[in-house]
């Protein structure tokens, strides 16, 4: 049970725990149904400042369905797990008609131990959002970064718009499939302006992967803050280039650290989130007259909201 005075503290000292993943489970359901509730915001508020939170490495996973990101997740999981690293995956998943709920359920593909407690995989429905994410994505990221030491979250990948991963990962992997012209697709779409990564999938298949590899090279040649944006050919079936893609993520989320660039983007998300919640629930004039109200832009963007919204139910 967590106890309500300080409800981060006590799912922190239940982390790795089987009573931990029931009390993350609970914690984040309380998020989908109730996100701008007191219990919720202060929840938030609490790991947000988390020392923890700055450790822990997310890692944005996108590309077109059926390129083997969850297959490819898995493999990344059994490498970090065998490191020692408490990892937790948030897969967001196209959402049923019917229901409203995750329609493919990543924890259904992704073959992990059941039996340990130091992975944590919760599938989020994207229901009318288009940029690839949920749109409690970031509230649940907020919480499961403070608790883990790498968080994955896969996009839904079906074709729409999947700039927004940028908007809350650290380090962006795009993932292209071999001959099917997804290198050339994602070209045009612009969105090689995202990844700080490419992994190439499939890389068993020879030829047809090093041409994909060599497409996506050729649109990735700009390098940006210290970092040109390497492109990997893998294998999740047979473990080819995988220990060169982990090495590559650790580099970057070392170059993030050192540069200061980390904190600096985990507040441009903050601010960003914190404006489309505005915009969302009081309209373009309400987020306005957010922006126009002196910030704290250190201070967590859930206490903010709680302010915010106190003073714009007002009038």
């Amino acid at each position: 049970m967590i106890a309500p005075a300080r409800p981060f503290v006590a799912l922190q000292a239940l982390a790795g725990s089987a009573e931990g993943k029931a009390a993350l489970a609970k914690a984040l359901g309380e998020i989908e149904a109730a996100p701008e509730a007191p219990a919720t915001l202060a929840l938030l508020d609490e790991a947000w400042a988390a020392p923890r939170a700055a450790q822990c490495h997310v890692v944005g996973i996108t590309g077109p369905p059926g390129v083997g990101k969850s297959t490819l997740v898995g493999a990344l999981i059994a490498r970090w797990r065998a490191a020692g690293k408490r990892v937790g995956v948030i897969a967001v998943d196209p959402s049923s008609r019917r229901s409203g709920g995750a329609l493919l359920g990543d924890r259904t593909r992704l073959r992990t131990d059941p039996e340990d407690h130091a992975i944590f995989i919760r599938s989020m429905a994207a229901r009318e959002r288009l940029g690839g994410l949920a749109a409690l994505t970031y509230p649940a990221a907020v919480l499961m970064r403070a608790l883990f030491d790498v968080l994955v979250i896969e996009t839904v990948g079906v074709g729409q718009s999947e700039t927004e991963i940028a908007g809350v990962a650290d380090t962006v992997l795009l993932c292209l499939q071999p001959g099917s012209g997804d290198s050339l697709q994602y070209m045009k779409a612009g969105i090689v302006e995202i990844p700080d990564i490419v992994a190439v999938t499939k890389g068993d298949l020879g030829d047809p992967a090093r041409r994909t590899a060599a497409d996506a090279a050729g649109a990735l040649s700009l390098e940006a803050g210290g970092w040109n944006a390497p492109v990997l050919i893998v294998s999740a079936q047979t473990g080819a280039g995988l220990g060169d893609l982990v090495s590559a993520l650790e580099r970057h989320c070392a170059l993030l650290a050192e540069t200061g660039r980390l904190a600096e983007k985990r507040t441009e998300q903050a601010e960003v989130w914190l404006a489309a919640t505005l915009r969302e629930r009081f309209g373009s004039a309400g987020a306005a007259r957010a922006e126009a109200s002196p910030a704290d832009r250190k201070a967590s963007p859930f206490r903010r909201l709680g302010a915010l919204a106190s003073l714009l139910a007002k009038g």
